[in-house]
């Protein structure tokens, strides 16, 4: 799928039109395909990267139809309604038009629309036929109008029929060059970078970041493709086209331009595409939880898929909004939607929801999908190889820089890179003197940390002191993020969660970034404390840092939902010990946990903190009990806890109710003691 500045999310080579409504005036139908009309023509200026031929005369056709239908309005105020009929046909057919040159003028699908070039001009040749249909029943003698206006219809008919709408010989040359380049990559023979250049300069890709728009659609194209999993011929032309654009950014390209946000330091700021946005019209109407994957019905309501797939596979046919009929279950995804929810959930750190769909795109990752785009990528990462080895210090960040965007989605590409032997040099540029190669260094890391591999590589190579002396001491705040959360994805093994433990600098660093402003750093800092906390001997090496009372407070002050839940899930890991119980109670938390669990949303911070009170209740004694008894809201949330909390959530709610019961019977006849309900709802459950 294609997002357009438009908004449209259609996707690109598809025609989508609509029929005018029957009811149209036929004057108000008129303007509407002048004005359309228009639209059309303004793509005169923009850049065709292929077909040009043929765009040329479907100018020249249109330019001729408005004269006409501007001289209808001069002249005919009061149209006939029989002219409705050629009017809706000529409106349909201008949309596919517009949709066409729009395909054509996009960026990012230039390599895409080159391959495609022959179906192209096939649509160009239908869209024409398609104004002679509409002009052949337009009612000519019933219009008012000149002879010249007349001829005009006629020889725009004529030309339709008869003009030619072949492939562009420049066209067919351009892609032939470009297949043989990919048959190169097949065989594992290196591309001439002359050739590369002449088939760029074709395309108008003249940047680094026009290079990159196309690698990131064709990235959205495997994806859909792969999910529909219907024509693998295509899936692997997709495949080799992205190895063909990825190999043209790193190696074609010396500089990387502007829109690079991570090569010079340059952070943009998403949140402004998302002033005045209510956060319930990003939830599926259905589940009432954060879209992953939203569509739209033919209603004009959004919602995510698998939950609209649910509802008709219950059998139902309507709209569940408005309850009206559809006229077709066919869902259209909703682009710009998804784009402003995965831009809400990375500014305010929400893990995103993924989609069984989701799923299989990312399983897809692990392979190239194509000889072409494996044979490109090998060939890539010697290329970086050799910058990171021999390079300039311009080259040395550039390649660090171009590793990071290259692993950041693909598994294959991180098994590549592993396997080549990026790590040992990315980790020597951990030391170096500038700040956005060392940023750009432990970003790549990150992305390979995520590879079974690359964890044991990193580690072998004494991986862990670099990465925590950035953690410490890296030049910019985001290398610190990513040195935070590179260890988080290195704990995951029991024996790195042993050795980091064990490095004296490791959790301090972590905890010190949990005070840093930066939402990210403390968020990363949190979920690499709560993966250490998992080997039983780094519990007193967390708790002799001085992370409590930090994070009781971060409980009190933070209004961001994702950094309570994790300062809540360490916490109650710490209490499930005394000396984490002890810890917790002398900061006088019981009455801001259960504060907690009487406002917050979230199902997962509510869990944590009924897990944490049994923990305190269980390892504090009596006196903890005593004293949750006298919290009146306490019982409430509790049980609400048994209909609405998860399975775990429901069973410890369960016990704490027990434990309170208990201790209200055996001192029941003691004043101090107040009920929390009346004595006859008392009941005992587990």
């Amino acid at each position: 799928m294609i997002q357009k500045s438009s908004g449209s999310g259609r996707r690109i080579l598809t025609y989508p039109a609509i029929h005018p409504c029957d009811s149209i005036s036929p004057s108000t139908l008129l303007n509407s395909l002048i004005d359309l009309g228009g639209d059309i023509c303004s793509y005169k200026s923009k850049v065709f990267s292929v077909n040009q031929r043929n765009a040329r005369e479907t100018f020249r056709q249109i330019a001729n139809l408005l004269l006409f239908l501007q001289e209808i309005r001069d002249t005919t105020p009061d149209l006939p309604h029989p002219v409705i009929l050629s009017f809706s046909e000529l409106h349909l057919t201008f949309q596919k038009i517009r949709c066409l040159m729009e395909d054509c003028t996009s960026d990012g699908t230039r390599a895409w629309m080159l391959v495609n070039s022959d179906r192209a001009a096939n649509q160009f040749r239908i869209v024409i036929r398609g104004l002679a249909t509409g002009l052949d029943v337009f009612p000519l003698s019933t219009v008012d109008m000149s002879n010249e206006a007349k001829d005009l219809v006629e020889l725009i008919i004529r030309q339709a029929r008869k003009a030619s709408f072949e492939p562009d010989p420049d066209d067919k040359k351009a892609v032939k060059d470009l297949m043989r380049i990919l048959n190169h990559f097949e065989e594992g023979i290196a591309p001439d970078p002359i050739e590369i250049r002449r088939i760029l300069d074709y395309l108008r890709i003249h940047k680094w970041s026009s290079c990159n728009k196309e690698v990131k659609f064709l990235d959205s194209e495997i994806g859909t493709e792969f999910s529909n999993g219907e024509n693998i011929t295509k899936l692997e032309l997709l495949c080799s086209l992205m190895g063909f654009m990825s190999y043209c950014r790193c190696v074609i390209f010396d500089t990387v331009d502007f829109e690079s946000q991570h090569l010079n330091g340059q952070c943009s700021n998403i949140s402004k595409d998302l002033k005045g946005i209510n956060v319930d019209d990003l939830k599926c109407p259905i589940s009432l939880e954060m879209m992953s994957d939203p569509v739209t019905l033919s209603s004009g309501h959004t919602y995510d898929r698998c939950s609209i797939l649910k509802w008709f596979r219950s059998g139902n046919a309507t709209c569940p909004k408005t309850g009206e009929k559809l006229t077709s279950t066919e869902l259209v995804p909703n682009l710009v939607l998804k784009g402003m929810i995965q831009q809400y959930c990375a500014e305010n750190g929400i893990p995103v929801v993924v989609s069984r769909g989701k799923n299989r795109d990312i399983s897809r990752t692990v392979m190239a999908g194509s000889s072409a785009g494996e044979g490109a990528m090998k060939m890539l990462a010697g290329f970086l190889i050799n910058k990171l080895v021999n390079g300039s210090r311009e080259e040395m960040n550039k390649a660090a820089f171009e590793i990071r965007v290259l692993t950041k989605t693909s598994i294959f590409n991180r098994s590549c890179l592993v396997e080549s032997g990026t790590i040992p040099h990315l980790l020597k540029l951990l030391l170096s003197e500038d700040s956005n190669t060392q940023e750009n260094s432990i970003a790549a890391l990150l992305n390979l940390s995520k590879h079974s591999k690359g964890k044991c590589v990193i580690v072998e190579n004494e991986g862990l002191d670099l990465i925590v002396h950035v953690l410490k001491k890296g030049l910019k705040i985001e290398a610190q993020q990513h040195a935070a959360a590179t260890l988080f994805y290195l704990a995951s093994d029991e024996e790195n969660r042993v050795l980091i433990g064990e490095n004296p600098e490791a959790i301090p660093g972590l905890v010190e970034l949990v005070k840093n402003e930066n939402h990210h750093c403390k968020r990363n800092a949190l979920v690499a404390i709560f993966g250490l906390l998992v080997h039983p001997e780094n519990h007193w090496r967390v708790l002799a840092s001085g992370v409590v009372p930090l994070l009781l407070n971060l409980l009190r002050d933070s209004e961001r939902e994702d950094l309570v839940t994790d300062s809540l899930a360490i916490l109650a890991t710490l209490a499930e010990k005394i000396d984490g119980t002890v810890a917790i109670l002398r900061r006088g938390a019981l009455q801001l946990l259960v504060g907690i669990l009487n406002t917050s949303t979230s199902r997962t911070g509510k869990e944590y903190c009924v897990s944490m009170l049994l923990a305190l209740c269980v390892n504090g004694g009596l006196d903890v009990v005593a004293r949750l008894v006298k919290i009146p809201s306490l019982m409430g949330s509790l049980y609400s806890q048994l209909s609405e909390g998860t399975s775990r959530a429901s069973k410890k709610a369960s016990a704490i109710i027990k434990i309170l019961h208990q201790f209200y019977e055996n001192n029941s006849s003691s004043a101090s003691v107040s009920p929390v309900l009346p004595r006859e709802q008392f009941v005992h459950v587990w």
